[in-house]
């Protein structure tokens, strides 16, 4: 009950008329419209998403290593990369704009090798400063299930690739690249969801460039007071990332070992 009378909150702001008379109290008599929900559906997919690819080719490498090569050095590699989710969201963002800033690290290295007289403002409140930080904050969710994937192949069939002739390239993308997608997927869904829902990372980082939508949405609950329209971008969000979790679990299913 907890979860779904929000929900169904959300639903019935959705195709309420925009009246800030009445948005704090909906009038149950209302005409429906579904004005606010079309206007928003083309931009629901927010471009600056892109960053999940980016996610997955850095955790893919990095998973493959140590699940095949790392050895003794396994699990100190592994705990470097979990040791980042023990420090608070907001550390992380801060020390991002702390090294972006205009008197950041960065911009100090560059000015003292003097490859810039002048700080970047390139750097910090720009999207560039959005996708690196959630793809720092990110890539371990996309590391995970395909380290999981990775760990769990059979070396026998591995071995018996090799047996029958195959190539290091040939027996990766006929044996281990098909039988770690469901990690592949897995990874991409928790980097997606995770960072569609992302407001802060925008708003320490991004300025008036890199605003996302969530941070449409936080803007019109609390200050614009449009309610109804922040429902139906949320109402949007919320079958995409429903819509994208039964995808996703459609292709593991049918792409896992059995």
């Amino acid at each position: 009950m907890l979860l779904l009378v929000p929900f169904a909150n959300i639903a019935m702001y959705s195709v309420h008329p925009y009246s800030p008379t009445k948005v704090f109290l909906p009038d149950l008599t209302f005409d429906i419209t579904l004005e606010s929900s079309i206007s928003i559906m083309s931009d629901c997919l927010d471009e600056r998403c892109g960053w999940v690819a980016v996610c997955v080719v850095l955790g893919y490498p990095l998973a493959y290593y140590l699940s095949f090569y790392a050895l003794k050095r396994k699990e100190l590699l592994y705990q470097l990369v979990i040791i980042p989710l023990c420090a608070s969201y907001l550390v992380r963002g801060y020390a991002w704009k702390t090294i972006l800033g205009s008197d950041g690290v960065l911009n100090a290295f560059l000015r003292y090798l003097h490859i810039t007289h002048r700080p970047v403002e390139f750097f910090l409140y720009s999207p560039f400063a959005v996708v690196l930080t959630l793809t720092h904050i990110y890539t371990p969710f996309a590391f995970l299930p395909i380290y999981a994937a990775l760990e769990h192949i059979p070396r026998n069939l591995l071995e018996a690739s090799h047996d029958l002739g195959a190539t290091p390239g040939q027996t990766f993308w006929k044996v281990i690249f098909p039988l770690s997608i469901p990690g592949v997927v897995a990874g991409a869904t928790f980097a997606f969801v995770l960072s569609l829902g992302d407001f802060l990372a925008p708003l320490l980082l991004g300025g008036p460039s890199g605003i996302m939508i969530s941070n449409i949405v936080v803007s019109l609950f609390g200050a614009a007071y449009n309610w109804p329209l922040g429902a139906a971008i949320s109402l949007c969000m919320l079958v995409l990332v429903v819509g994208l979790l039964f995808f996703s679990e459609r292709l593991e299913k049918k792409w896992s070992f059995s």
